[in-house]
């Protein structure tokens, strides 16, 4: 088992949110420094500000969570811009979102995300969701892609441990 520190940047402009995965990244085993962005534009800002000094000592997150619905530039707009940036692309995006919208969710499948959480309103279930999703970035099992697998719940991650 490959446990490393994970560098995770969340954007998302819902402080309670926030604070919910803050909470979650606590009782986490595996060691993590958390930044968070609250929009669009300061996300996209810290990436690419990030790029350009990046042999200065900063580094790109191991993992980004970006909420769909954010002010000033929306998380799906995000996605795009990232995954069409050279130095952005491989970096592994976890789109989430309060709402499911099939249609939605094929977009951000389509558009390259690697998984889709649908923010469940019971904390429990959210903090189980965004450790194992952590457990397997950190363990570098991020997995083939597959529309099966995008959609990611307790259920899924557990089948997904199991293969």
């Amino acid at each position: 088992m490959n446990i490393k520190h994970l560098n995770v940047l969340l954007a998302d402009d819902d402080l309670d949110d926030c604070l919910f995965f803050k909470t979650a990244l606590d009782k986490f085993s595996i060691p993590t420094t958390l930044t968070s962005v609250n929009d669009g534009e300061q996300l996209m800002q810290y990436l690419t500000n990030d790029v350009k000094v990046q042999n200065v000592g900063r580094v790109l997150p191991d993992v980004l969570f970006l909420d769909i619905n954010m002010p000033r530039k929306n998380g799906k707009e995000c996605l795009a811009e990232i995954k069409q940036n050279i130095k952005l692309k491989d970096l592994p995006v976890i789109m989430f979102s309060t709402s499911y919208e099939k249609e939605v969710v094929n977009q951000l499948y389509t558009n390259g995300a690697q998984y889709f959480i649908r923010k469940p309103s019971e904390f429990s279930i959210f903090k189980k969701i965004i450790q194992q999703t952590l457990t397997l970035i950190a363990n570098e099992a991020v997995f083939q892609r597959t529309r099966e697998n995008f959609v990611l719940s307790v259920d899924t991650i557990n089948n997904l441990e199991n293969q």
